[in-house]
């Protein structure tokens, strides 16, 4: 897939709000701070179409983007960062599972964790609910260039095995060298059962 035209769309909180069209779409989840607004623009090639923010919990709201007018990239809010109202955080873990549960165009997910952390309680059971409901998803260790080649190795063999993954279908990333994206892109591209154009 070579990437030619990204549209923002909208931002939503529920059902009622999600836009009506019938393009396959693929979501991106984490870790507030993960990078998840970084690798979308990584991977679509933009600087800024997604907001990123040095600040956790920036992305409090389900953002739209149309792919060449024929896939959707779908930003969840972050989870897990204190800092943020319980309110609000109270908000986040039912708009993300009503969408996770009901939008009928959701083909896979992309589920970011730090390439430096263990998986907590919250990827474990994001793992659990896509492997429950076959969900078809993308394990990817941000922020790669962090670590020496070796540590990162290190890394992705300890992360799979957490998550009972094999180490190749665990892939390292990093928005600042690039590192990755082509894997992703072909493997979204897999995903959604598109052949590399």
């Amino acid at each position: 897939m070579i990437i030619k035209t990204v549209e923002f769309v909208k931002s939503a909180v529920k059902p009622s709000q999600y836009p009506e069209y019938d393009y396959p779409e693929i979501a991106f989840a984490g870790r507030s701070n993960v990078g998840k607004s970084s690798l979308i623009n990584a991977l679509i090639q933009r600087r800024d179409m997604v907001k990123t923010s040095a600040k956790p919990g920036c992305t409090q709201l389900i953002n739209f983007f149309v792919i060449n007018e024929a896939l959707s990239f779908v930003d969840l809010p972050g989870y897990g960062y204190a800092k943020v109202s319980k309110t609000i955080r109270a908000q986040w873990q039912p708009m993300v599972n009503l969408y996770l549960s009901q939008r009928h165009s959701l083909l896979g997910l992309v589920l970011l964790i730090d390439i430096r952390r263990d998986p907590e309680k919250e990827e474990l059971e994001m793992v659990q609910w896509l492997e429950d409901h076959k969900l078809p998803y993308l394990i990817i260790l941000t922020k790669a260039d962090k670590l020496s080649k070796t540590q990162q190795q290190k890394r992705q063999l300890s992360i799979s095995a957490q998550l009972g993954r094999e180490k190749d279908a665990v892939i390292l990333f990093s928005s600042k060298t690039k590192q990755g994206r082509d894997t992703i892109i072909e493997e979204i591209d897999t995903l959604i059962g598109w052949n590399n154009e």
